[in-house]
């Protein structure tokens, strides 16, 4: 599969992606790809680590039950635990409302030499707030009393911030990526239905799941025009069918693969000249303790 024709552009709408692969990889086989995929992602994020001149940050969207936790599970399992860090952005705190909406995602970026994995992002302000745009009354905004203020306007304001957010980040050594696991509405159903029926997954069920199960519509033509407008040549974004799990990990380690490790530029360090010219003279000596 060319999977550069999942990368989104800012013409295409979304009800064009699919949310299920025709088979064109049985399960087993996907399986089988991600463990070779993400043995050569652990690998670059050694040289990564080494390197310590660039960051990856990886962001995560997507409905309730798409799959989000146990992608970035078996996605990034294999890497070692000091070259990653991850952010599961939920309800603002107060502490966060009291500063701008980009504050709480500059502090948890990745430091450099290291992978930073998003599970919801900077775009729940373009996405939640945009189906429920009266959360942005506790953000005490000049110019917005109520949500009657909340116009087309201000949404292009807020991808115009966020695409200038990206843009600085990339320009100062911060490779992002975007994927937005397309869920059809009825494989969550039926995953809303097993945390029902399985007394185990009980404990992820909320009430408040079906709440928002029913704006579906509005939260597809926010993701939408959210993609639309924020995917660039340095900040894709990639529309991941989702309905099939094994198939979207694959897929997702894939293109992290095919864009990270043919980079030239991330290479492990070289030892100083005087150093190199001397390893014979240490062997030798450890050899010889």
């Amino acid at each position: 599969m060319n999977l550069e024709n999942y990368r989104a552009t800012a013409d295409k709408k979304l009800e064009s992606y699919s949310t299920k692969l025709e088979q064109t990889l049985e399960k087993k086989a996907a399986k089988k790809a991600l463990k070779k995929s993400r043995r050569t992602l652990a690998e670059f994020q050694e040289r990564l680590y080494a390197d310590d001149k660039y960051a990856v940050l990886v962001c995560f969207q997507g409905m309730d039950t798409s799959g989000k936790d146990s992608l970035i599970r078996e996605v990034f399992k294999d890497f070692n635990v000091r070259g990653v860090e991850q952010h599961s952005f939920k309800v603002p705190t107060e502490l966060e409302l009291s500063y701008g909406y980009l504050w709480r995602h500059y502090i948890a970026l990745p430091r450099k030499g290291a992978f930073g994995i998003f599970n919801r992002t900077h775009y729940e302000n373009v996405l939640v707030t945009r189906v429920h745009p009266e959360y942005l009354m506790n953000e005490n905004l000049p110019g917005i009393d109520s949500v009657d203020d909340v116009d087309q306007d201000f949404w292009n304001m807020r991808y115009e911030q966020i695409n200038n957010f990206e843009k600085e980040l990339t320009q100062n050594g911060t490779i992002i990526f975007k994927f937005f696991l397309n869920l059809s509405k009825e494989e969550q159903k039926n995953r809303l239905l097993r945390r029902l029926n399985l007394p185990e997954k009980n404990w992820k069920f909320s009430a408040g799941d079906l709440a928002e199960r029913e704006l579906w519509d509005k939260y597809m033509n926010a993701y939408e025009q959210a993609i639309q407008n924020t995917s660039t040549e340095n900040a894709p974004w990639y529309v991941i069918p989702a309905d099939d799990k094994p198939i979207a990990r694959y897929m997702v380690s894939e293109i992290l693969v095919n864009h990270l490790e043919p980079r030239k530029d991330i290479q492990f360090p070289t030892l100083d000249e005087k150093t190199a010219g001397r390893l014979e003279e240490f062997k030798n000596k450890l050899s010889h303790e």
